[in-house]
């Protein structure tokens, strides 16, 4: 038996996907709404807060979403090892900022299958080639998986609903 995810991946010619360069990608993002610019990527990127689980201090993290009724979905691609996902278990009291608005909410990790690949449905359905690339490249699936590839996906992944506080159309 091989022994690790990328022997596996390097046997079927996968190539793995690194996550490590994401941080990266996540400064940049940071970076933007810091220096005001939170409107233009507010359309697709959102920043949580939410506090360490250790630490106590407060961490930022830079999440795609979608925007569902008044909920915030994200979905979190390492599932519940994401330390961001963790925190939230520990303490589900959050803040966003989208764009321009800046609120507080409560988080709901969520790991059914269903819910997941209904999550995913839309995701495809609003983004198709932003989505289908990363269905391709991170999880080497069809750009155009089926409901059980999604469901199947849900086994390693989550996805995090923020339901915002009532007063947080005041902000």
């Amino acid at each position: 038996m091989l022994a690790n995810r990328e022997e596996q991946e390097a046997t079927m010619g996968m190539v793995h996907f690194d996550w490590s360069k994401m941080k990266n990608v996540q400064k940049i993002h940071r970076v933007l709404y810091a220096i005001g610019l939170g409107p233009l990527v507010g359309r697709i990127i959102l920043l949580l807060t939410t506090t360490g689980r250790k630490s106590g201090k407060k961490r930022v993290t830079p999440l795609q979403y979608e925007k569902i009724g008044e909920d915030y979905y994200i979905g979190a691609a390492r599932g519940l090892k994401a330390d961001w996902v963790r925190n939230l278990q520990s303490n589900p009291q959050v803040e966003i900022r989208v764009g321009a608005k800046q609120f507080q909410g409560t988080a709901e990790v969520v790991t059914d299958p269903a819910k997941f690949a209904d999550f995913m449905e839309v995701r495809l359905e609003r983004h198709p080639r932003m989505i289908g690339f990363i269905m391709e490249k991170a999880h080497h699936i069809s750009g155009r998986p089926s409901r059980s590839q999604l469901e199947e996906l849900a086994k390693t992944e989550a996805m995090v609903i923020i339901h915002p506080s009532r007063t947080a159309n005041e902000k």
